[in-house]
C-alpha cells in the first residue's frame, strides 16, 4: 500500500512538474520576445547615439602609418596676416604658386588639389582670374573646388508636389577658371552630434550633373599620372555616403609647409615630384575646421580631412557599414537569446551571463572589423544591460509579490512574529512536505450540538465565531500555526512552519488560556440561551508530515500522521473544561508539568496498545522560565 502510495503521489508530481514548465515557458517567450523587441526599439531609435558613436569610433578609428604621397600646404595664420582672408587676394597670388609648384617638368606634382572657393569675377584685379585660368590650362593637374548648397524645395509636377531636402544651390568657380580646370565639391558631411564620419563620394547638381568630391578626383588623377588603376571606391550609400578610415590626426600632414612660403618660391618642387599637393585652409581664423571620429576631442583642419580621405583611398582599404536591417535582426535575435537565458535567473549567474553576453558582443565587432564592417558596438551591452536590469527587478518583484502572498496567507494561520521568522530565514521555499516533531492541538466545545439545535441559524454562528475567534487569539499569542477549523473544532500545530525552541510548552499555554478564558464566554451564553458550554482539549507531540497537502488546484498547508489522529483522539475524550495530554507530551514538559491521572481509565479508538493519558492541571511558572 505504501509502494502504491508513493507511486501515485510521484507521477502526481511528474504532471505538475511538466505542466509548471509548460506554463513557465508560455510566460518566458512571450516576455523575452517582448522585452528584446523593446530594446531593440530603443536602440534603434537612437536613444544610446552619442555614447554608441564614440564606442564605435574608439574601435574603428586608429592611427597607422601614411602613404607618404601627400602634402599639404597651409594658408596658416602667419599668411592670412599679411595677405588677408583668400576671398580677398587677387587671383595671381594662387596662379604664382601654381606656377612655382610646376616650375620644374621633371618634379612636378601629380596632382595639385585646391580646397577654396573662387566664384565670381574679382573686381579687384581682373587680370589675376586670368592669370590663374591660364596657369590651370597650361599644367592641367589642378582640382579646384566648388560647393553645394543644402536644403528643403518643393517639387512639382502637373498633379502632385513634394518637399524635397538635397542639393538646391551650386557655388562654383568663376566661368574662365572652371573651364580650365577640373571641378570637384568640398562638402564635409555631419553627422547629428557635428562629428565628422562619413565622406561623399559625389553630389548631384541642381542641374543633374554629378560632381566628384575633391579628394576622389584629386586620387583619380593621381593614379592617371603615374598609369596605374585607381582601387575601387568605397562602398556608399544611394546619396553617395560612405564611411571614412582615418589615418592620420592634426598636423600629421603639415610638414612646415606654408602658403606664404610656397609664394616666396622657399619650397623646392623636387621633394614633390610626383606627389599630390592639397592646399587649403590651416588657420582657425578661416572656420575650416571639424572634429572627426578620430579626433572627437581635437578640432582638424578641412584639408586635413580631406588629406586622410586621400590616404584611404590610396590604401585601398575602406570600411562600410553594416545595413541597418540586418543590425537590427542581429540584435533582436541576440537580445532574444539574452532574455531567456537570464529569465528567473539569481544574480550571481545573471551577472555572468551579462558579461559572456558583452563579451560575444565585442568579440563579434572584433572580428567583423577584421572584415572590415562596421557595426554599432553599443547595441549588444546596452540591450543585454537593460535586459539584465529589468530580470534582476522581475526577480525582486516576483519574490516581493511571493513575500507578500506568503505573508498574506500564513497571517490567516500563523502568528505574526513567525511569519517574520519564516520569511527572514527563507523556510517558504522548503514548504511542500516533509517529516517534523510537532505539536498538535486540538479543541472542540462540549455541548454546541445540543445548543445549535435549539437556537435561531444566526444564533448559533454568532456563538461558533466568538468561540473561534478565543481559539484562534490563543494559538496565535502562543506562535502556533492555526491548521484549520472542522466545525466546531480548531486544530493548531507548534514546530511548522519553522521549528519551534519549545512547541509542547507553548501549545500547553495555548490550551490553559483557551480552558480559563472560554469560563467567562461560557457564562455569557448561559445567561443568555439557558445552555453553558465548554471547550475540551487534547495535545500530542511527535513526528507528522507537514506541508502543502491537497490536489494543484487546491491544497491546504497541514499536517498528517499518527500524531495528528492521537491529538484528535485525546480531544474526542476530554472532558468539557479539561486538557488531556500525551505521555510524550508529558515527558517533554518535565518537571514544569503539575498533571493528574483521569478516575477512569480512557483507551484511544484505533489505538491497540495502552498510552499513558494525563490531565494537565497547569505548568509551574517558575520552572518553565528557567527551562
Amino acid at each position: 500500500m505504501k509502494s502504491m502510495g508513493t507511486a501515485d503521489k510521484g507521477d502526481g508530481t511528474v504532471k505538475e512538474a511538466g505542466s509548471r514548465n509548460k506554463s513557465i515557458w508560455k510566460t518566458r517567450i512571450p516576455v523575452s520576445l517582448g522585452l528584446a523587441l523593446a530594446v531593440c526599439l530603443l536602440c534603434v531609435s537612437g536613444a544610446f547615439y552619442a555614447l554608441d558613436n564614440r564606442l564605435t569610433d574608439v574601435l574603428y578609428q586608429q592611427t597607422r602609418s601614411s602613404s607618404g604621397e601627400i602634402a599639404v600646404i597651409g594658408i596658416d595664420s602667419e599668411t592670412v596676416g599679411r595677405l588677408g582672408y583668400p576671398m580677398q587676394w587677387s587671383r595671381r597670388q594662387m596662379a604664382t604658386v601654381i606656377r612655382h609648384l610646376n616650375s620644374d617638368p621633371e618634379n612636378r606634382p601629380a596632382v595639385i588639389g585646391v580646397d577654396v572657393l573662387f566664384s565670381g569675377e574679382s573686381r579687384i584685379d581682373p587680370d589675376g582670374d586670368r592669370e590663374l585660368a591660364e596657369a590651370c590650362a597650361e599644367y592641367g593637374n589642378v582640382i579646384m573646388v566648388g560647393w553645394a548648397n543644402y536644403g528643403t524645395e518643393v517639387v512639382r509636377d502637373a498633379d502632385s508636389w513634394a518637399m524635397v531636402h538635397g542639393v538646391v544651390g551650386w557655388e562654383e568657380p568663376f566661368a574662365a577658371l572652371g573651364e580650365s580646370a577640373e571641378v570637384a565639391h568640398a562638402n564635409g558631411v555631419l553627422d547629428a552630434d557635428r562629428i565628422l564620419r562619413h565622406g561623399q563620394l559625389w553630389i548631384q547638381k541642381p542641374d543633374g550633373e554629378e560632381v566628384k568630391s575633391l579628394a576622389r578626383a584629386v586620387y583619380e588623377q593621381y593614379c592617371a599620372w603615374h598609369g596605374t588603376d585607381p582601387n575601387p571606391a568605397p562602398p556608399v550609400t544611394e546619396s553617395g555616403l560612405f564611411y571614412i578610415r582615418f589615418s592620420a590626426r592634426h598636423s600629421f600632414y603639415e610638414d612646415s609647409w606654408t602658403f606664404l612660403k610656397c609664394l616666396d618660391e622657399e619650397i623646392h618642387s623636387k621633394r614633390l615630384r610626383g606627389r599630390i599637393v592639397l592646399i587649403g585652409g590651416y588657420a582657425p581664423k578661416l572656420n575650416d575646421e571639424v572634429y572627426t571620429s578620430l579626433t572627437p576631442n581635437q578640432m582638424m583642419y578641412g584639408v586635413e580631412a580631406q588629406a586622410n580621405i586621400i590616404d584611404s583611398f590610396l590604401h585601398g582599404d575602406s570600411y562600410r557599414e553594416a545595413r541597418g536591417i540586418l543590425q537590427a535582426i542581429g540584435l533582436f535575435v541576440f537580445a532574444f537569446v539574452a532574455a531567456l537565458l537570464l529569465w528567473n535567473r539569481k544574480t550571481a549567474p545573471a551577472l555572468l551571463i551579462w558579461l559572456a553576453g558583452i563579451g560575444l558582443w565585442m568579440g563579434a565587432c572584433l572580428l567583423l572589423r577584421e572584415q572590415e564592417i562596421v557595426v554599432h558596438v553599443l547595441w549588444g551591452p546596452a540591450a543585454v544591460t537593460l535586459e539584465f536590469g529589468v530580470m534582476i527587478l522581475m526577480n525582486y518583484t516576483r519574490a516581493y509579490l511571493a513575500r507578500q502572498k506568503t505573508e498574506r496567507t500564513f497571517g490567516r494561520y500563523v502568528d505574526p512574529a513567525v511569519i517574520r521568522e519564516l520569511m527572514d530565514n527563507n523556510a517558504a521555499a522548503d514548504l511542500g512536505g516533509k517529516l517534523c516533531r510537532i505539536a498538535v492541538l486540538f479543541v472542540d466545545i462540549r455541548g454546541f450540538t445540543s445548543l445549535s439545535e435549539s437556537l435561531p441559524a444566526e444564533s448559533v454562528v454568532e456563538i461558533l465565531n466568538r468561540y473561534l475567534a478565543l481559539t484562534t487569539a490563543c494559538v496565535m499569542r502562543n506562535k502556533g500555526t492555526l491548521d484549520k477549523f472542522v466545525g466546531d473544532c480548531t486544530m493548531a500545530i507548534w514546530g511548522a512552519p519553522v521549528p519551534a525552541e519549545d512547541a509542547v510548552g507553548q501549545a500547553c499555554r495555548a490550551a490553559m488560556e483557551m480552558i480559563e478564558e472560554a469560563e467567562g464566554l461560557g457564562e455569557e451564553v448561559e445567561k443568555l440561551h439557558g445552555r453553558k458550554i465548554s471547550f475540551g482539549v487534547g495535545i500530542h507531540y511527535g513526528s507528522a508530515v507537514v506541508g502543502n497537502i491537497g490536489a494543484p488546484m487546491r491544497m491546504d498547508y497541514t499536517a498528517i500522521g499518527d500524531t495528528v489522529n492521537t491529538a484528535a483522539r485525546l480531544e474526542a475524550n476530554a472532558p468539557g473544561g479539561k486538557i488531556l495530554i500525551s505521555g510524550a507530551v508529558r515527558e517533554a514538559l518535565g518537571e514544569r508539568a503539575r498533571v493528574s491521572v483521569p478516575e477512569t481509565e480512557i483507551t484511544l479508538k484505533g489505538k491497540k496498545k495502552k498510552m499513558d493519558i494525563f490531565i494537565l492541571e497547569g505548568l509551574d511558572e517558575a520552572r518553565d522560565e528557567g527551562y
